[in-house]
């Protein structure tokens, strides 16, 4: 499964910073740029929420789905090996 975060684009679009957009969506910039450059394992559908309201955009606009070849890939399943964090802002969270 290989999901892809387009995020920049969208803030592109608006010519929004990566500071503007974490502080109004309530995550640090280091999460955002975990999320940009396709390192985070996971996002809350919270998180993805907030992002969807400031860009004013749907979640399709923000995640894409890109075959990456035949199935077979450990992680595939669902099983990762733990140590990932979810992409997120608030206590407790990320």
């Amino acid at each position: 499964m290989a999901i892809v975060v387009r995020i920049d684009v969208e803030l592109a679009k608006r010519k929004m910073s990566v500071g503007e957009f974490a502080e109004r969506v309530g995550i640090t910039p280091a999460n955002v740029a975990v999320l940009k450059n396709g390192r985070a394992k996971a996002v809350r559908f919270s998180t993805l929420d907030a992002m969807c309201r400031v860009l004013n955009c749907q979640a399709g606009d923000l995640l894409e789905w890109v075959d990456d070849g035949p199935a077979g890939d450990a992680a595939a399943d669902g099983t990762g090996t733990g140590g990932e964090s979810a992409a997120g802002g608030g206590p407790g969270e990320g």
